[in-house]
């Protein structure tokens, strides 16, 4: 059986992780954090805790972004859009040492209104990032293109970040796909 690790923020946690992991687990051995990746440097330090977990792994489908664009003060933010781009350039450059194939997940949209995160940031930090991580070999998987596309359907109005049942279900299907696609070709 291939090996798949998922690490990801809440997108990942309480969205589409467990689903992922179930449609798998007919094929591969998932394994993922319990815990929410939460920001880039978060996720950074949790590669030396997860070392064993993720040794091995033929796929690491992986996603920060969410918790990095938060406003959490008013001076800019949480991380720095260039620090954010070098953090993740090493998170996959250090991926790639332990896995076959690296997958990204780009930042999913936010509903208008969230009085903590802008989607004018989200895109910007997306468009830094992308190109980085295709130039070392990274697989994008470009979840924001796809919750982009309705975000009032795919984004639960309470809390106006974190995805509805649909934008699970979707995201979950997206995401099996290109794990799926990217093990065929191991």
């Amino acid at each position: 059986m291939k090996k798949v690790t998922l690490l990801g923020d809440s997108i990942r946690l309480i969205g589409y992780g467990s689903t992922v992991a179930h449609r798998l687990s007919d094929e591969f051995t998932v394994w993922q954090p319990a815990e929410n990746c939460r920001f880039a440097q978060h996720t950074l330090r949790g590669l030396w805790e997860w070392a064993d977990e993720i040794a091995g792994s033929d796929v690491v489908h992986w996603n920060n972004g969410i918790w990095d664009v938060c406003r959490l003060f008013d001076d800019g933010t949480f991380t720095p859009i260039d620090r954010y781009v070098e953090l993740m350039v090493r998170i996959a450059s250090l991926l790639k040492q332990r896995a076959k194939v690296v997958i990204f997940a780009t930042t999913t949209p936010v509903r208008d209104g969230d009085p903590r995160k802008r989607n004018e940031d989200i895109t910007a930090f997306n468009e830094a990032l992308v190109p980085k991580l295709r130039a070392l070999g990274v697989v994008i998987n470009d979840l924001h293109a796809l919750v982009s596309a309705d975000i009032p359907r795919y984004v639960r109005e309470d809390d106006r970040t974190h995805l509805t049942d649909e934008g699970i279900a979707v995201c979950a299907a997206q995401v099996e796909k290109v794990i799926r696609e990217e093990a065929q070709k191991l």
